[in-house]
């Protein structure tokens, strides 16, 4: 079987939100008992990532990306709509993970959580989740 159901986020800055008890409560909704879940966002300025929720790295990596990938580097996509450095922190990070599903729950580790990450705020961004699984 597969389920598809999307969720919107509204972002006001550049951010990491805790996605995980929306992705779970669609998995719930699913009926799945084991599979796999695709989380997925289809903007060129957003990503999904997997990782700790501790508040010290949450900010570590969003720092650790603004080092990596400067906003005002002289690209030539800012000549366009001044958002270069969004699009390429999206490319390094991807914009969709794939989770295991194990008796009815996402099979992460311990510590993990799923999170969206906008890097071109504020907007209304879409996960899809689908799960493939068996009942």
């Amino acid at each position: 079987m597969f389920y598809l159901e999307s969720f919107h986020v509204k972002t006001t800055k550049e951010e990491i939100l805790d996605i995980t008890r929306n992705v779970g409560e669609i998995v719930s909704k699913s009926g799945a008992k084991n599979g796999l879940a695709v989380v997925y966002t289809p903007h060129t300025t957003a990503s999904v990532i997997i990782n700790e929720n501790e508040k010290g790295l949450v900010e570590d990596i969003r720092e650790t990306l603004a080092k990596i990938v400067p906003r005002s580097a002289g690209y030539k996509h800012d000549r366009i709509d001044n958002n270069a450095h969004s699009h390429i922190k999206a490319v390094i990070v991807g914009n969709s993970r794939v989770i295991p599903l194990f008796d009815k729950k996402l099979a992460l580790g311990t510590w993990e959580h799923i999170f969206l990450t906008d890097f071109d705020p504020p907007r209304t961004r879409t996960v899809n989740v689908l799960i493939f699984g068996e009942l």
